[in-house]
């Protein structure tokens, strides 16, 4: 049996991407909040991996998500009806 990971499942390495993330309907947008700062604590931290993406491509999406949410997009999922 394979066992596939989360990263797979969403079609692979060049998927995930903070905007990718900061854009997803199926996440509320403390979720992508609370994602995109993991995602900024892991490519700053002490062990600061390459992800592919700098730290300054996490606060861009972190600023396109308050936005929405200053302009009432993004509060709710869409199995909520947002769309």
């Amino acid at each position: 049996m394979v066992f596939d990971s989360l990263r797979e499942r969403m079609g692979g390495e060049d998927k995930i991407t903070p905007m990718g993330i900061a854009h997803h309907t199926l996440f509320t947008a403390r979720e992508k909040l609370d994602l995109l700062r993991e995602l900024k604590a892991d490519a700053t931290g002490e062990n600061g991996g390459d992800l592919g993406f700098d730290p300054a491509e996490i606060d861009q999406a972190i600023a396109e998500v308050r936005q929405g949410v200053q302009n009432g997009v993004g509060s709710e999922t869409v199995l909520k009806g947002d769309f």
